[in-house]
């Protein structure tokens, strides 16, 4: 009982450090894609910048008649833009802009936004991990208990008194094992 018990608390002890090195491996999985994100964020309001500011140019030339300078600003317009900027026109111009037009996506949006998702998941993940490794590390406890009261109830004392110890001492561990067998394994 004592050999058995002692394997399996040293098993525990394996996984919950296994899982704890699962868990920091993807926290830092979480961490870099949650930096790539900002990074992809920061692309997409540089691009909606410039593409505000080449639009306000476009207004006030357009405001002033000057079809010269406005078909000069059109050329200049990002890819993005253009596709917004056609969509608005050819939609009336009803919406207050081509940058509130659907359409208007810059580059870096959809990559911050798989980014962000990425981080998410790599998070509840680490969490998921982490909760196993707790498990485990509660296992262990409990094998110790059992190891505990497995020593106990070979001291002298009045017989009942060990077969008490060393029936708690398998209860006790018969139950971690059933638990232990429902747990993940990582190698």
């Amino acid at each position: 009982m004592l050999s058995i018990t002692a394997v399996l608390t040293a098993w525990c002890g394996f996984e919950a450090s296994k899982w704890g090195g699962e868990m920091s491996i993807a926290f830092s999985q979480a961490s870099s894609a949650r930096i790539q994100g900002e990074s992809a964020e920061g692309r997409a309001r540089d691009a909606r910048l410039y593409d505000l500011s080449i639009y306000t140019e476009w207004v006030l030339a357009e405001a002033d008649g000057r079809d010269e300078l406005v078909s000069f600003i059109e050329e200049r317009f990002s890819p993005e833009f253009r596709t917004a900027f056609d969509a608005w026109d050819a939609g009336g111009r009803v919406e207050q802009g081509p940058l509130a037009m659907p359409e208007y996506v810059p580059p870096g949006t959809v990559e911050a936004a798989d980014f962000s998702e990425r981080a998410d998941a790599k998070f509840q993940e680490a969490l998921d991990n982490n909760q196993r490794g707790d498990n485990y590390s509660l296992l262990t406890v409990l094998f110790a208990l059992v190891l505990f009261l497995t020593a106990m109830s070979q001291r002298e004392l009045t017989p009942w008194m060990r077969r008490v110890l060393l029936g708690m001492g398998i209860a006790v561990g018969v139950t971690c094992v059933i638990v232990m067998l429902t747990f993940p394994i990582k190698l």
